[in-house]
């Protein structure tokens, strides 16, 4: 597994144009760009789903655990991985949404036991572009 770089983590970091595309079942053909919001916490990228679990995005990224993502005008091999159970990073992940997403009247809602249900590391596999 590769790891993201400090300066694209920096970059990341206050980014807010991510598109997630996981694979459809095929494995191989990416699904259309959904545009998700993100942070990083202690040097990895994280990401909920508005609709929790339900979403589509999500289930095909917990399905096929490999995607595409674009951020900060960049496109990226990924990896989707859960993030389960683990109520310290859960509350590291809402605090990096409320600081990065303080005012928007969208934030609560992500913060909501849904989509904190559906919380995904995303980590790299390779560069695109």
């Amino acid at each position: 597994m590769n790891h993201w770089t400090k300066a694209q983590l920096t970059e990341f970091a206050t980014a807010d144009d991510m598109h997630v595309s996981p694979f459809y079942d095929d494995g191989k053909t990416y699904g259309t760009p959904t545009w998700i919001w993100s942070v990083v916490v202690a040097d990895e990228l994280y990401v909920r789903a508005w609709n929790g679990q339900q979403s589509r995005w999500y289930q095909s990224a917990q399905q096929q655990r490999a995607g595409r993502i674009t951020l900060a005008g960049q496109k990226f091999e990924v990896s989707f991985n859960p993030v389960i159970s683990d109520d310290r990073l859960t509350a590291a992940v809402s605090q990096a949404y409320e600081k990065k997403y303080a005012g928007s009247p969208y934030l609560p809602p992500m913060l909501a036991a849904g989509p904190v249900s559906a919380t995904v590391r995303i980590d790299l596999k390779g560069s695109v572009n």
